[in-house]
């Protein structure tokens, strides 16, 4: 007779969670990415209760009912709402279940690297509400570097930067260890504020989110454009009147404005690379920077950072996957996994209570 546990093992579902700011996204080993979505909630200010969740809660943003109000639980890559991230975090998992099975799994979640103890308890509590069994905390920075390519095994020195929708990672990998790292909380949602504030104050235009995300990623460039004059028509509403309205913006008009953003980022890779050991610095040298998430889709951005910091500069494939993929690799590892994760709270870990039939 097959014991529970071992019959356990067979339904197991191992999961890999990139909890962001903008998007979840779970990866099932054997099954690749599952789940793409925005991490957003729609709420009924009435009754509190949340209405839908992801994709179905940003089609609605900008243009919610009168009682509706969409929210992001998450800020710059941390909880910002327990109750709601708990509940959204649940429903993203069960959603990424085979077959809908309330069987206990295990889970490797990232994490960025300065997050405080109190943050952690909060992701680990979410994932164990979400019927977890076994969760595993990951770096962030260290996972998109596994998702990248970077080998665990690889003794020279790797730089990855993460640039998400609310924070910057850093991170210098080496043997399979983060030997340097840092987390800034900037990332391309400051992009959208700057747009969203620029267009308002000197264009006497208000906008919504959608339409600043489409001028970041349609229009948008890092660099100085050769056609200066280039143009878009925005649509929003008129802050003199309250009416409907439309103004004309050049892309010359827009790159001051990112670029000041995208500055900030580089001023925080250029110092971090002043603070590393000497030999690191020479593997750094000679191998340059890999740039992953969805920051580094901006346009010319690669370009711009090589220009900066004096270094070759790369955008990984699927550059939004890489911490997703790198978290699932992590399952082909256990000795690594078990080394590399940061748990502290170990009746979380082992939260389920071995018993054979």
């Amino acid at each position: 007779m097959v014991g529970i546990s071992s019959l356990k093992k067979l339904v197991t579902d191992s999961m890999a969670i990139d909890l962001g700011t903008a998007s979840t996204i779970i990866a099932v080993k054997g099954r690749n990415i599952v789940l793409d979505e925005p991490s957003l909630i729609a709420v009924n200010e009435l009754s509190g209760e949340i209405i839908v969740y992801g994709q179905e809660a940003y089609d609605m943003r900008g243009r919610e009912g009168r009682d509706v109000t969409v929210l992001a639980p998450l800020n710059g890559g941390v909880v910002a709402d327990f109750e709601r991230t708990k509940k959204m975090l649940a429903h993203f998992v069960k959603k990424a279940k085979t077959g809908g099975s309330q069987v206990s799994l295990q889970a490797v979640m990232s994490m960025v690297s300065d997050v405080t103890h109190v943050e952690q308890r909060a992701l680990l509590n979410a994932a164990e509400e979400a019927h977890i069994g076994k969760i595993y905390m990951m770096e962030e920075g260290l996972a998109a570097a596994f998702g990248a390519g970077i080998t665990p095994r690889d003794k020279r020195a790797s730089a990855v930067i993460d640039i998400g929708a609310g924070t910057t990672n850093i991170a210098i990998i080496a043997k399979g260890m983060v030997v340097h790292s840092r987390s800034e909380r900037i990332g391309s949602e400051q992009i959208n504020l700057a747009l969203a504030t620029h267009l308002r104050r000197h264009r006497g235009l208000q906008v919504g989110e959608e339409t600043t995300e489409s001028i970041k990623t349609d229009f948008a460039t890092t660099y100085l454009p050769e056609n200066i004059e280039k143009s878009i028509t925005v649509r929003g509403r008129d802050v003199q009147t309250g009416s409907p309205g439309a103004v004309e913006i050049t892309v010359g008009e827009v790159y001051p404005v990112v670029e000041g953003i995208v500055r900030r980022v580089a001023q925080i890779v250029s110092d971090t690379l002043t603070e590393l050991q000497p030999e690191v610095a020479a593997d750094i040298y000679d191998r340059g920077i890999i740039l992953t998430g969805g920051g580094s889709l901006l346009d010319g951005i690669d370009q711009y950072l090589r220009n900066f910091v004096n270094l070759p500069v790369t955008i990984s494939d699927e550059p939004r996957y890489a911490t997703v993929r790198g978290l699932l690799n992590m399952f082909d590892e256990p000795e690594l996994l078990e080394k590399v994760s940061r748990n502290e709270l170990h009746f979380l870990q082992n939260a389920e209570v071995p018993f054979e039939a």
